[in-house]
């Protein structure tokens, strides 16, 4: 009786101990989020390929009498080949006419290859759009379907400050291009380019979008991608998932002439833009206040009271130009245009150059502590002019000084075609100077405090300057200046 009692309780006490115990299930197994697989561009290019081309460019030189333009050079002839895809034009070819062949005093024009770039077709009527440095000085331009036909192409119309070109073809039911959205662009996502780098037709190269408003150019942000892009790709199509334009690729960052990373393009809202009024009138009008602006840094808003650094600097107001009618002075900070806020100093000329000649604006600006509104008349600016024969002026130094710069006189013509009332213009840049990105054709109009009035002072200001101090350079080019801080050293090194 005893053992059943015990049986019954070591029993009982079993069960309790199970009963109590927790009860363990298996985990379920670990589910990773999906991974998005990557994406397949075969069909977008089979979509989009037939509407990009190819653009090749000749110049009319003139040949001597006795054909010694170096053109019968087989190595010559092997640089063109490998380098351009093409071999140096001898003889005529269908719809690539050479020159007229007339014998003159030097001897007869002949068509020599000049370069190649890249395009796509917007209208099926035959308008293209490319790069403006594609088809700059050049006597012809051919251009090449995916079919292999070839036309000669009509420029319509350039513009250098966008770097956006109009070209034109006899043709009907050509394949094109559809037209995205670029201000709908993500940094991150996926885009294509189609061109023909190094003359290589046709070739696909993919990336990401690195960034959506890069400012590298006076009136445009440009998008940054990481997309392969060579000499020859530039005027080709950016193509989103989409199978959709959204931009021209057009330069690429590098120091060895090849890709190395970086490359940039014209979003396409912007090249249309520029494309329409090409189109109607064969140039581009833009607006102008007449300011030199530059940054407002975070040590200046916070001595100013400012909340942040935002905004343009007045650095300096064209005399007798529509700022200075308006009141502007330079110190003011221009905050707002026409009620949109100006977060960088880039902002303002692409506004105003986006402004009809004519109108009236209304400019916010800080100034003496408290913000207020002017009224300002924009003006048209001026267009590019074809660079013209070099004016006779001072020789310059054939040393470089010790900011690396040599530097020459601006004739008074030169003043009124650069729109500035001083400085010198640079002739070379090496070492430091060039390294900060300071190039011949820049005029330089300040060191520090002083105004640079001709080559001679500027000389002296350089050879006073402290070798352990960074001076500030105020640099022109174009409509735009900006300080650039540059160490004086043994030639500018």
């Amino acid at each position: 009786m005893t053992s059943l009692k015990n049986s019954i309780a070591g029993s009982l006490l079993a069960a309790s101990i199970f009963a109590a115990a927790p009860v363990v299930m298996a985990a379920p197994p670990v589910v990773s989020p999906s991974v998005a697989a990557l994406p397949d561009f075969a069909d977008i290019v089979d979509r989009t390929g037939p509407g990009v081309v190819n653009i090749r460019t000749t110049e009319r030189v003139r040949q001597n009498a006795q054909g010694q333009g170096g053109m019968d050079d087989p190595e010559m002839q092997e640089f063109f080949r490998r380098f351009f895809g093409i071999p140096v034009p001898r003889q005529q070819q269908p719809g690539s006419p050479r020159g007229n062949g007339k014998q003159g005093g030097q001897g007869q024009q002949e068509e020599v290859p000049r370069g190649v770039g890249s395009g796509f077709i917007i209208s099926a009527d035959g308008v293209i759009l490319t790069n403006a440095h594609v088809v700059e000085g050049a006597s012809d331009v051919y251009v090449t379907l995916t079919d292999k036909r070839e036309f000669k192409a009509k420029i319509v119309g350039s513009d250098t400050r966008t770097d956006v070109a109009v070209l034109k073809i006899d043709g009907s039911n050509l394949p094109r291009l559809t037209m995205g959205d670029s201000d709908k662009i993500r940094a991150g996502e996926w885009v294509l380019a189609i061109g023909s780098p190094f003359g290589l037709e046709n070739t696909v190269t993919a990336g990401i979008v690195s960034a959506k408003a890069r400012d590298t150019g006076d009136y445009l942000p440009l998008i940054q991608t990481d997309v392969a892009v060579n000499p020859g790709n530039s005027g080709g199509p950016l193509i989103n998932l989409k199978g959709e334009v959204i931009g021209i690729n057009s330069q690429i960052y590098s120091r060895s002439g090849g890709f190395m990373g970086i490359s940039f393009a014209v979003p396409i809202d912007e090249a249309l833009r520029v494309a329409d009024q090409l189109k109607s009138s064969g140039r581009v009008t833009r607006g102008r206040i007449g300011v030199q602006i530059g940054e407002v840094t975070k040590d200046v808003a916070e001595s100013l009271g400012l909340a942040r650094a935002q905004g343009a600097l007045v650095q300096r107001v064209e005399p007798d130009g529509p700022a200075a009618k308006a009141g502007l002075e330079a110190g003011d900070i221009i905050q707002k245009y026409n009620g949109a806020a100006i977060e960088r100093p880039s902002d303002l000329p692409r506004m105003v150059g986006a402004t009809k000649p004519g109108s009236k604006a209304t400019v916010t600006v800080w100034r003496k502590g408290s913000a207020r509104d002017v009224s300002v008349t924009v003006v048209e600016l001026e267009a590019d002019k074809p660079k013209q024969a070099e004016e006779k002026k001072a020789k310059p130094d054939n040393a470089p000084n010790s900011l690396g710069l040599i530097v020459s006189d601006l004739s008074d013509a030169q003043k009124k075609e650069l729109k500035v009332d001083n400085g010198v213009l640079v002739e070379s840049a090496i070492g430091a100077a060039a390294a900060a990105g300071i190039r011949p054709g820049d005029v330089v109009q300040r060191v520090n405090e002083v105004d640079v009035k001709d080559a001679k002072q500027f000389a002296q200001l350089v050879a006073k300057l402290d070798p352990k101090k960074r001076a500030a350079v105020l640099v022109r080019r174009g409509d735009s200046s900006q300080f650039v801080p540059l160490r004086p050293g043994n030639g500018g090194n």
